[in-house]
C-alpha cells in the first residue's frame, strides 16, 4: 500500500512517500517567488539572440527566463516583442534565470494535455492493446492538442477519462484568455504546484495520504473526487507529522555517504564538482562459499538501493556507478536488469549507459529541483565554506519535536542543550527567536556551545542537582516574553 505524508509549515512544505512501509521518495518546496518546474507564465519576448540559439523572455520576475531557439521557433516567426505562454522545465540557479519552453503541458491523473501537439500517445508502461483500444474509443483528438495517456489510464473508467480532458481543456482556455487579454506578466498557472503534480503522479488504486494543513485536504480531496480505495486522514498533533511518523530520523540517515545493505555490503555516495560517485562494496558479505554467486548477489541488493537512493535524494547530473567487478559477462546483464528495475518508476528523465571498459556504469538524470542536500544543509562558516553542516532552521525543527515529545510524556519543561559552536554567533544574535522556534518560551532552557557534535544533543532536566550543574548556561531571553 501506498503512504502520501504531505506536511506544511509557514516556510517549507515536505512531502514523503513510502511504499509497503519503506521510504522511496521525498519532495521539498521552500515558499519563495522563485518560479518552479511546471508553473506556467506568460511572457514577453524581451530579446532573440541567433549567436548563442536563445530567446530571453521576460516574465514579470526580477531575472529573465530563458529558451533555446529551436528551428520550429524559427519557422513560426517568433519575434521581440511577442506575448507568449512558457512552462518552467528548470529553475534558477545562481544569476541565471529559469529555463522555460514554450510546450506548455498541464497534467492530470490519468492524462497529459500539451498546447500546440497532436494525436493521442501512451505511457510506454501500457502494453494492453486491448487497454490501448478501450482508452481510445473513450477519448477523441483535440485539435491544437497533443494527449499523454498516463500509466494510471488503465485503472479509470471511460467517464473519467472524458470528465478529465474536459477539466484539462477547461483549463487551458482559462490560460490562453489571460495570454490574450491580461495586461500583466507573471504566473498564470502552477499554485501549490508540486503538491499536484506528486498526487497526480503518484495516486494508485490503493493510497492513504495524511497531512497536517486544512488548506492542503481541501486540495486532496478536490483532486481525488470519489474515489473508495483512496483515505486522507487530517494530522493533528503539536509534534510534526514527519517527526510522529518517523520520516523525520530516516531523513537525516540521507546525510550519510555509507549505506549499508541487508547482505552485509554497502554503498557509498560521494559527491564531486563535477557528478555524484557511488562505490558498491561486499563488506562483511563473505558468508557464502562461491566468491562469484557472493559479488552477484550484494551487486544485485546494491543495484536497487542505488535505485531507491537516487530518488530519495534527488541526485541529478552525471551519476556513475562502480559495481564489484563480475568475471561472469552474464551477472553484469542480471545487475542492469535490476538497476533498470529499480529505477522504473523514476519520473524524472534519466537514462542509463551500458558497463564501460572500466566495468563503470553511468546515468544522466534530469534534475527535478533540488536536491535533499539544498533543503538540509547550509556552508559551514567555521570551514570557509568547504563544508556542509545542517541548516540552524532544521535543527530547531528537531529539538522543538523532541520538547514536545517530552512535554507530552511528562511535565517537564527545563532542558540542557548541546549546539554545534558553528551556530554560536546566530543564536546569540537573537536568542529570543531561537527560543520561539523551539517553542520554549515559556520552557527553561540551558543552553551550551560545543566541538565535535553532529547538530545538537538535548536532556530533559528532572532535578535540582542536574540544573544546579549547568546553571550557567540559562538563557534568560524568555524573561522578554513575560
Amino acid at each position: 500500500m501506498r503512504e502520501i505524508f504531505i506536511e506544511r509549515d509557514e516556510l517549507l512544505l515536505r512531502i514523503a512517500i513510502k511504499d509497503n512501509g519503506k521510504l522511496e521518495e521525498c519532495f521539498f518546496e521552500e515558499a519563495s517567488k522563485d518560479p518552479k518546474i511546471g508553473e506556467i507564465y506568460k511572457g514577453r519576448v524581451k530579446n532573440i539572440v541567433p549567436a548563442i540559439n536563445s530567446i530571453f523572455v521576460d516574465i514579470g520576475l526580477e531575472k529573465e527566463a530563458y529558451m533555446y531557439l529551436s528551428n520550429e521557433l524559427r519557422n513560426e516567426g517568433i519575434k521581440k516583442g511577442d506575448e507568449i505562454l512558457v512552462e518552467v522545465i528548470k529553475e534558477p540557479i545562481n544569476n541565471k534565470g529559469a529555463k522555460v519552453s514554450k510546450n506548455v503541458s498541464i497534467p492530470g491523473r490519468f492524462m497529459v494535455l500539451t498546447l500546440g501537439g497532436n494525436g493521442i500517445n501512451f505511457s510506454k508502461r501500457i502494453n494492453s492493446q486491448e487497454e490501448k483500444d478501450r482508452i481510445l474509443k473513450a477519448i477523441s483528438n483535440v485539435d491544437g492538442y497533443g494527449i499523454t495517456i498516463r500509466t494510471e489510464a488503465v485503472h479509470a473508467g471511460d467517464d473519467d477519462l472524458i470528465k478529465e480532458k474536459d477539466r484539462l481543456l477547461v483549463e487551458f482556455e482559462t490560460l490562453i484568455k489571460k495570454l490574450q487579454y491580461s495586461l500583466n506578466l507573471g504566473k498564470v498557472y502552477g499554485e501549490n504546484i508540486i503538491l499536484n503534480k506528486v498526487l497526480t503522479e503518484n495516486l494508485n488504486t490503493k493510497c492513504k495520504i495524511f497531512t497536517n494543513n486544512e488548506e492542503d485536504l481541501n486540495e486532496i480531496y478536490s483532486l481525488i473526487e470519489e474515489s473508495n480505495d483512496i483515505v486522507v486522514e487530517k494530522f493533528n498533533n503539536a509534534r510534526s507529522l514527519f517527526d510522529f511518523y518517523g520520516i523525520e530520523k530516516e531523513i537525516l540517515k540521507l546525510r550519510h555517504k555509507k549505506v549499508a545493505l541487508n547482505c552485509g555490503g554497502n554503498i557509498v555516495i560521494d559527491k564531486t564538482e563535477a557528478m555524484y560517485v557511488i562505490d558498491v562494496n561486499s563488506s562483511k558479505n563473505i558468508k557464502g562459499r562461491s566468491f562469484d554467486k557472493t559479488i552477484l548477489e550484494t551487486n544485485l541488493e546494491a543495484a536497487k538501493e542505488i535505485g531507491r537512493q537516487i530518488r530519495l535524494r534527488n541526485l541529478a547530473g552525471i551519476i556513475v556507478i562502480d559495481f564489484i567487478d563480475m568475471r561472469d559477462f552474464s551477472h553484469k546483464s542480471i545487475v542492469m536488469d535490476a538497476l533498470k528495475e529499480a529505477l522504473k518508476e523514476d519520473k524524472g528523465n534519466i537514462k542509463i549507459f551500458p558497463f564501460t571498459e572500466l566495468d563503470l556504469i553511468q546515468i544522466a538524470r534530469k534534475r527535478r529541483g533540488k536536491s535533499i542536500y539544498e533543503y538540509l544543509e547550509e556552508k559551514c562558516k567555521r570551514c570557509h565554506s568547504e563544508g556542509f553542516v545542517l541548516k540552524l532552521s532544521y535543527i530547531e525543527k528537531l529539538i522543538r519535536n523532541e520538547i514536545i515529545k517530552v512535554e507530552e510524556e511528562s511535565s517537564i519543561n527545563s532542558f540542557y542543550i548541546e549546539l554545534d559552536r558553528n551556530y554560536e554567533e546566530i543564536v546569540r544574535g537573537d536568542e529570543f527567536s531561537f527560543l520561539a522556534n523551539i517553542s520554549s518560551l515559556k520552557n527553561e532552557i540551558y543552553l551550551n556551545f560545543v566541538d565535535g557534535i553532529e547538530g545538537y544533543k538535548i536532556e530533559p532536566l528532572i532535578f535540582k542537582s542536574q540544573k544546579e550543574n549547568v546553571k550557567n548556561y540559562l538563557i534568560n531571553a524568555y524573561e522578554k516574553y513575560e
